[in-house]
């Protein structure tokens, strides 16, 4: 089985970034496609599942568990279950990252 998703399906909003939850295609990952300019990023939250972070382009400051960390180009995160995280995109351009979510649906609890 193969199934074909396009970039303009997993599109959220009228943002640059995407969404795909796995399930409805048969993965047992879920992944956001990040595409932000500097001072964006989520409130924080955090999954009952790990969620790695590949940092494709640009920088972000990371805080996990109240402790902050940077991030460039070419790092990859790994946060663990349970573990109460944000990020923004810093530098002086886009922030371009993968953010893998380690289940076939995204599960989220928001804390701010």
């Amino acid at each position: 089985m193969l199934s074909r998703v396009t970039a303009a399906e997993l599109r959220i909003g009228t943002g640059r970034t995407s969404r795909f939850e796995g399930e409805e295609y048969g993965s047992e990952v879920s992944f956001f496609l990040v595409d932000s300019d500097p001072g964006q990023g989520p409130s924080l939250h955090r999954h009952p599942y790990t969620e790695t972070w590949v940092v494709l382009e640009g920088e972000a400051t990371v805080t996990a568990d109240g402790e902050e960390h940077h991030a460039a180009a070419g790092d990859i995160l790994v946060v663990g279950a349970g573990t109460h995280h944000k990020f923004v995109a810093t530098g002086t351009g886009p922030l371009r990252m993968a953010c893998i979510h380690g289940s076939p649906r995204m599960i989220q609890e928001n804390l701010e």
